[in-house]
């Protein structure tokens, strides 16, 4: 049987987890819903679950301080209403990452990841496929710190992502810049691949960000991109025809 936690602080979002559960896996059962990282800590010292689902920031703190509290041995699946946290959410091992209000495509993909993990699965493995395989959310936009601020960047302004000293960019296509919290892999996962392509191991870019394109030594090809960015950028020769296939909207997935 499995066993859930649900650690959140806002009665509406324990109040929806508590319904998907209950109407896709009524056999679950909820061992406790607590809002703080204190009272986990208390708990989890004397009582084991088989998946947490973790809101980020609770009554007395941010959830990844219940890790330097408590031996964390759960699946744990990050439900918030932040996209910011990402970057810590994969550094502590979560099995998924869901922004709310939690949608049920996603919450039955996330705790699927979690049962396979367990082979606690009661879905067919045909089913299971189709549900990791069928149509994906990708990210509309971008929440960034901007000083104090919090900025929303929408994925139809950006031109493209950048890497650079293990930092991470988005540049717009009214040529504005802001710093990344997450990495551009982790970006590369979030987004529409019939709208961007990772044209290097440093750049993704969005289609509408091609300015040009020339052929380039070694079969390679050569992309210019608007606003202009500040290195070459060179399609390797292996990649190209994958390049190609984007371009023409034929190679989505």
């Amino acid at each position: 049987m499995t066993k859930i936690l649900i650690l959140e602080d806002e009665l509406p979002a324990q109040l929806q987890i508590r319904r998907l559960i209950e109407k896709h896996y009524p056999d679950f059962i909820i061992k406790e819903v607590l809002g703080s990282v204190l009272s986990a800590a208390k708990w989890l010292q004397e009582n084991s679950v088989d998946i947490i689902f973790m809101d980020v920031e609770l009554s007395d703190g941010i959830c990844f301080e219940l890790f330097n509290m408590v031996n964390v041995d759960a699946n744990v699946i990050i439900t918030t209403a932040y996209e910011s946290y990402a970057l810590k959410a994969f550094r502590i091992n979560s099995v998924d990452y869901l922004l709310k209000p939690v949608e049920s495509e996603s919450f039955i993909k996330a705790v699927e990841k979690c049962l396979i993990k367990s082979e606690k699965s009661p879905l067919d493995k045909e089913i299971i496929s189709k549900l990791m395989h069928s149509s994906k959310i990708y990210k509309q936009r971008f929440a960034v710190k901007l000083g104090t601020r919090i900025i929303v960047v929408n994925i139809t302004d950006i031109a493209y992502f950048y890497s650079e000293n293990k930092s991470t960019f988005i540049v717009t296509s009214d040529k504005r810049e802001y710093l990344s919290d997450l990495s551009l892999e982790s970006i590369e996962e979030q987004i529409n691949p019939s709208l961007f392509f990772k044209l290097s191991r440093s750049c993704i870019a969005s289609i509408s960000s091609i300015d040009s394109i020339s052929r380039h030594f070694n079969s390679r090809l050569k992309v210019k991109l608007k606003p202009n960015f500040k290195e070459e950028i060179l399609v390797s020769r292996i990649r190209v025809p994958q390049f190609l296939d984007w371009l023409e909207g034929v190679n989505i997935q």
